[in-house]
C-alpha cells in the first residue's frame, strides 16, 4: 500500500522544548514511576529525532555543496556527512514497530535492500535505472521520485538512505573496499555516465531533501508542547499502553531486525547483498548504533551529538522494583552484546564470509548470542513488568 505524503506539508513549528517539558513533568510523571519512565521516553525520542535532523540537514548541505562544485573533496565530504547522518538515525530505530509516527514515512527513509538497476547504472547496464530513462521519466521531480519508490516490488527503492548511499558510493564491486563512484558521474559530458550528470545531480538533491522533509515530520510528532501530536497522545494514554509500545520497539529491534534480519540473514546467506549498508561498507556502525538505542531506552540514557547527555528513568528502574535480580542481568548483557556487536572485524561484508572458525564469523557468532541472550531477557521483562510484548 502506497503511503501519503501530505504530512510532509506541515509547517515547521516552533519548539520551545524546555519550557514544554516542565510543564509535561508537573503531570502525573511527577508521582507516578510508569508515567515517569513514559515521560522521559517522550524526551528521549524527541532528542533522538531532532539530532537525527539537524544530522539529515547537515547531510543536505553538504550534498548540495558537492552538487553546486563536483570535486573529489566535496563528494567525500558529502559522504562523511552521510556516515554522521546515517548513525543519527540508526540509533532511532528503536522507536519502530509500534505504530508511532516513523511507521508513515519508514518505507521512505529506510527501505532496503535496493535494486541498484532500478535507480542508476550498473557493471554491464550502462543505461539502467531511472535517471538513465528519459523516455519513461522524462523529468526528475519530486513526485516521479516519491511514486516509484517500491512500485516495482519492495527492492524497487527510489528514496531514502540507501538510494543517497547508491548515488554517492556508488556499486560495490571490491571486496576490499567500498564503492567507487567518481565525482565526475555529476558532471556534464558527451559520453559515459556523464551524459546524465543533471539528471543524476538533481535525483541526489532531492533525495536530501525529501530524506529531512520525512525526518522533519517525525520530529514534529514528538515535540513537547503541542496538543494535537503523537506525543501529546502518547503522553496521555494508560501507561501500561505506553509501556507495552516502548517495549515492543525495544524487543522487535533487538531480536526481528538486529539479531535476525540485520545479522543472521547475511551471517547464514554469506551474501554482500543482504548487508544492510552494501555501498558504503559501513554495516557495523548501523548494528552498533541499534545496539546502542536498545540500551539507551533500558537505562533511560542518550548522549546527544553535542556530547550532552540526557538521563532519567528507563525500564530498567521499573525492572529493578520488581525483578532486581533480572534487571542487574539485563544491565550486563546491554554491555556485552553491544561489546560483542563492537568487536565484530570491519567490514561486515567480509566479515560474514570464510568458514566458522574464520575471525569474522566467529565474532559474529559471539554476537548473535550475547542478543539471543538478550532477547531472551527483554521477553522475561516484559513478563515481570506485566506488559505484553508484541514480536514480529
Amino acid at each position: 500500500m502506497k503511503l501519503k505524503r501530505g504530512l510532509l506539508m506541515l509547517p515547521v513549528l516552533l519548539i520551545l522544548p524546555h519550557a514544554a517539558v516542565a510543564a509535561e513533568a508537573a503531570g502525573p510523571a511527577a508521582t507516578d514511576p510508569q508515567a515517569a519512565v513514559v515521560a522521559h521516553y517522550a524526551d528521549l525520542m524527541f532528542a533522538e529525532y531532532e539530532d537525527a535532523l539537524a544530522a539529515a540537514r547537515s547531510l543536505q548541505t553538504n550534498i548540495e555543496l558537492f552538487l553546486d562544485h563536483p570535486t573529489a573533496d566535496s563528494l567525500a565530504a558529502a559522504k562523511k556527512s552521510w556516515i554522521a547522518s546515517r548513525q543519527s538515525y540508526s540509533q532511532t530505530e528503536v522507536a519502530r514497530f509500534y505504530d508511532g509516527p516513523i511507521e508513515a514515512v519508514e518505507g521512505y527513509i529506510n527501505a532496503w535492500p535496493i535494486d541498484q538497476n532500478y535507480l542508476d547504472y550498473t557493471a554491464g547496464a550502462p543505461d539502467s535505472g531511472i535517471i538513465n530513462d528519459v523516455s519513461r521519466f522524462p523529468h526528475i521531480t519530486r513526485d516521479v521520485i516519491v511514486g516509484a519508490n517500491e512500485r516495482e516490488g519492495e527492492k524497487t527503492i527510489s528514496t531514502g538512505f540507501h538510494a543517497i548511499e547508491f548515488l554517492l558510493w556508488g556499486q560495490d564491486l571490491s571486496a576490499a573496499s567500498p564503492g567507487q563512484r567518481s565525482y565526475t558521474d555529476y558532471v556534464e559530458s558527451s559520453d559515459g555516465p556523464g551524459r546524465r550528470a543533471a539528471r543524476r545531480r538533481e535525483y541526489l538533491r532531492l533525495l536530501a531533501q525529501l530524506l529531512a522533509d520525512d525526518l522533519q515530520v517525525v520530529t514534529i510528532q514528538w515535540t513537547p508542547g503541542q496538543p494535537n501530536n503523537y506525543r501529546a497522545r502518547f503522553l496521555t494514554q494508560p501507561a501500561t499502553v505506553a509501556l507495552a509500545k516502548i517495549i515492543s520497539g525495544v524487543g522487535n529491534l533487538s531480536s526481528s531486525e538486529l539479531m535476525n534480519e540485520r545479522m543472521l540473514v547475511p551471517f547464514a546467506t554469506r551474501s554482500q547483498e543482504n548487508e544492510q549498508c552494501c555501498f558504503s561498507d559501513t554495516t557495523h556502525l548501523d548494528l552498533i548504533r541499534n545496539q546502542m538505542g536498545v540500551r539507551d531506552i533500558f537505562l533511560g540514557s542518550y548522549t546527544r551529538t553535542d556530547g550532552s547527555e540526557l538521563a532519567g528513568p528507563g525500564l530498567l528502574a521499573l525492572l529493578q522494583k520488581s525483578d532486581a535480580p533480572l534487571a542487574a542481568t539485563l544491565q550486563k548483557q546491554l554491555a556485552g552484546a553491544l561489546l560483542a556487536i563492537q568487536t565484530i572485524p570491519q567490514p561486515f561484508d567480509q566479515a560474514i564470509l570464510g568458514d566458522d572458525t574464520a575471525p569474522g564469523r566467529t565474532a559474529i557468532k559471539t554476537a548473535l548470542a550475547a542478543l539471543q541472550a538478550q532477547n531472551a531477557s527483554i521477553v522475561q521483562a516484559a513478563a515481570a513488568l506485566h506488559l505484553p510484548l508484541n514480536l514480529k
